[in-house]
């Protein structure tokens, strides 16, 4: 990634994964009765585990690929078939089972057990943002390039944090239908960059379908 287009590439392409829009109604749904302090209180410890998972992700990644013996090339195909499904879902307006399973859509016992599962984990950082950030972290070797991507990662837990904090007069704006509706337009984003990392991976994979 020695070009700046590519950061932002990285950023739409997480923020679309991410979905702070997704997260409304949840949030919502997951903190009835809950102050307007608790629900900042929710916001804010969300936002931070979901920073922290994708920072840790990314500089970790490159070891956890060695250490389970995965190429970068197979992550990209099944991490791209991760995003495809993903973005099936929001094209239906769903959460998905690859975010989460209804188990873990249940209403935990704390307000901070909600922040942190599941509203950060998995239903924000999931397996496609992770997969994304490993993956973008490994697109150039420049230096400083790590830099770049955690810039991006902080970025859009900023988005995210401004999102959810406006997430009662959002809802009362849009209502379902245009939540549902940004929802589609994020899937459809989410299936194209799906086919590209799918693409990506399969050429680097079997390097004569890139004519090499």
């Amino acid at each position: 990634m020695e070009n700046w287009t590519e950061y932002t590439r990285l950023f739409t392409a997480l923020l679309v994964i991410v979905d702070p829009f997704m997260g409304i109604p949840i949030l919502m749904a997951l903190t009835p009765g809950y102050s307007a302090q608790e629900r900042r209180r929710v916001v804010t410890v969300a936002t931070l585990t979901v920073a922290g998972v994708l920072v840790i992700s990314a500089v970790s990644g490159e070891t956890l690929l060695r250490w389970m013996g995965t190429s970068l090339g197979s992550f990209r195909v099944g991490g791209g078939i991760v995003l495809f499904l993903m973005a099936l879902a929001m094209l239906q307006a769903e959460v998905g089972r690859v975010r989460a399973t209804a188990q873990e859509t249940r209403e935990p016992a704390s307000s901070a057990s909600i922040a942190v599962v599941p509203l950060a984990i998995p239903l924000l950082a999931g397996p496609g943002a992770i997969s994304t950030v490993i993956i973008g972290m490994h697109r150039s070797d420049a230096p400083f390039h790590w830099l770049g991507v955690i810039g991006v990662i902080l970025l859009v837990a900023i988005v995210l944090w401004i999102v959810l904090r406006a997430a009662e007069p959002i809802a009362a704006r849009l209502g379902n239908t245009g939540l549902n509706i940004l929802n589609r337009v994020f899937g459809l984003i989410l299936a194209a960059i799906a086919v590209e990392v799918i693409a990506n991976g399969l050429r680097q994979l079997f390097p004569v379908l890139a004519g090499t």
